[in-house]
């Protein structure tokens, strides 16, 4: 990577931060409000007021600050056009929000040619933060209570995040050591890979189903092991990708392909992917 490479990503995820606070203040100010509008879209899933007025907000400030780049949001589609594309989804999680489920968080990512370079996952009813940029490392937000008496202030590009804490995934190497979540069985079911599924749960030490971004932001903390789900857009993994990978990971389709264009995932902390996707893989 160049000097300005990495200024620029720098630069970048600056700004997908930026968009995060925007995004937070947005979407706390309607959690778990008694006059939530809570509307149903086409496809059946559900969108809140929220929903929209956090796209609205970020798609206005990237026009302000990046006029010259694409954005897909999962509200509003495709603006723009170019090699540069802002991929947003505005609340990760809008069942757990409109049910007042604490588990939900804005989606922020930059993919270039494609591939995605900088990605934020925010999740202000938690209290936490995950970003990730290609070749700058992982990090979260540290707690008091974890950051002790430490000072310490770590900048990355042109973000200084007050005890920010770099990201490491395990070093599990056996599948009968591994925790796995599976995000949710009718996934699995309807997508015909519930056998495997099962099958896979029997050889991990243990499984469970913690759902949406947070499976994979316990992943890149190194708290799990794999995660994996199907019936999914790019806006639901694009920003989780560089996250994955800047802390050690590897991130495919279940089917092997890089990227988040396939319609599933499979993350795991590397040491234990080939083997994951070797048990998962279709031999019919």
């Amino acid at each position: 990577m160049t000097a300005d490479t990495a200024d620029q990503l720098s630069s970048d995820l600056a700004l997908a931060l930026e968009l995060a606070e925007l995004a937070d203040a947005v979407s706390l100010s309607r959690f778990r409000a008694i006059d939530l509008d809570v509307q149903t879209k086409p496809d059946r899933s559900p969108v809140t007021e929220a929903d929209l007025a956090v796209e609205r907000a970020i798609r206005e400030r990237i026009a302000a600050a990046r006029p010259d780049d694409g954005i897909l949001g999962e509200e509003f589609g495709v603006e723009g056009d170019g090699a540069r594309q802002w991929i947003i989804d505005p609340i990760d999680g809008t069942a757990n929000f409109l049910r007042g489920v604490p588990v939900w968080g804005t989606l922020i990512s930059l993919a270039i040619d494609g591939v995605p370079v900088v990605g934020v996952a925010s999740a202000p009813a938690m209290g936490r933060r995950w970003w990730g940029a290609t070749g700058l490392g992982a990090w979260t937000t540290t707690s008091a209570a974890e950051a002790g008496a430490s000072e310490a202030r770590t900048a990355i590009g042109e973000a200084s995040v007050p005890g920010a804490r770099r990201l490491q995934v395990s070093g599990v190497a056996s599948l009968a050591d591994a925790s796995l979540s599976f995000q949710s069985i009718a996934q699995w079911r309807e997508a015909g890979y519930l056998d495997r599924l099962l099958a896979l749960s029997e050889r991990v030490w243990r499984d469970r189903a913690y759902g949406d971004l947070w499976s994979y932001m316990l992943l890149a903390e190194g708290l799990i092991d794999i995660t994996g789900e199907f019936d999914v857009k790019p806006y639901d993994l694009a920003a989780l990708i560089p996250i994955v990978e800047e802390a050690g990971g590897r991130f495919t389709a279940v089917t092997g392909e890089p990227g988040p264009w396939h319609g599933s995932a499979l993350a795991t902390n590397g040491a234990l992917h080939d083997e994951v996707l070797a048990a998962l893989v279709d031999e019919a």
